[in-house]
């Protein structure tokens, strides 16, 4: 007789199975499509890539803006969650509704926003002209600014959820019975509310780089060709060069950094988990 665990375990192998035929196994190809060569396996592929200098400014710009985008939203989300978490009845749903409702939004539509906004006749330059701040249009299509500020817009939502889970279930009276201590609200925020939040902090930020790190329709719609991205760089290498060794070689350094950030994030988290 099979155990009743192991019963309960059969039912992961259909979904199990769907994602080894449907994800893994493409993914494992993609993968030693990177590593293959006319004689054999080989890495001139990673060589090539990493010995190019414009290959190494497109990855490090990839990490510049994730990064950015990430600290951008970090502190847009903080605040908020704490709102939110302190937030009761229709206010409560107000914040919600404002939060989601936009997920629900296709990520084109809200980038294409963004670029109708940071055009030269947008919004944004027109009321800085009407209000006397500028004389003429400024520049703010197709910059790393812009698609800073478009992208932390469109991945705040993954970074306030963590952060507001975290902090609803904070024990209210830890930060009371250090203010009956003699705490002042900056030592009980540094050395209570912080540290109790920070597993949010972290969970959000590993989901808000991964999005960040891997976007393509963002970058594509508010900085175009002129400051590409490794996502940007594997389309063009798949879809116009036709370079399927040099797309496959940019996606494993992709999948590198995104397995790095979970492995690190679980990590850090672990380590915040047993010190609390």
């Amino acid at each position: 007789m099979i155990a009743r665990s192991n019963r309960i375990a059969l039912l992961a192998v259909p979904g199990l199975a769907f994602l080894a035929i449907i994800y893994a196994l493409p993914l494992f190809l993609l993968l030693f499509k990177s590593i293959q060569g006319a004689e054999g396996l080989t890495l001139a592929s990673y060589i090539d890539f990493f010995g190019d200098e414009f290959n190494r400014t497109v990855l490090w710009r990839t990490l510049r803006v994730a990064l950015l985008t990430t600290l951008l939203a970090l502190v847009i989300a903080y605040p908020t969650a704490f709102a939110m978490a302190r937030a009761k009845g229709i206010w409560l749903t107000v914040f919600l509704v404002a939060l989601v409702l936009p997920m629900s939004l296709g990520v084109i539509v809200k980038a294409f926003a963004w670029s109708i906004l940071f055009r030269s006749n947008g919004f944004i330059n027109t009321t800085l002209q009407a209000i006397g701040i500028t004389d003429e249009p400024v520049r703010m299509l197709f910059t790393e600014t812009a698609l800073v500020i478009g992208a932390a817009n469109v991945f705040l939502p993954f970074m306030v959820l963590p952060i507001y889970s975290v902090i609803r279930q904070l024990n209210k009276s830890l930060p009371e019975a250090a203010s009956s201590l003699g705490a002042t609200p900056w030592f009980r925020f540094t050395r209570v509310t912080l540290p109790l939040s920070l597993p949010g902090v972290v969970a959000g930020s590993a989901f808000t780089f991964s999005l960040a790190i891997s976007m393509y329709v963002i970058p594509s719609l508010i900085v175009g060709e002129r400051q590409q991205t490794l996502s940007m760089l594997i389309a063009r290498s798949f879809l116009y060069l036709r370079n399927e060794p040099l797309g496959s070689t940019i996606s494993a350094v992709l999948l590198a950094i995104a397995i790095f950030v979970v492995l690190f994030s679980s990590w850090l988290a672990g380590r915040l988990g047993a010190r609390q």
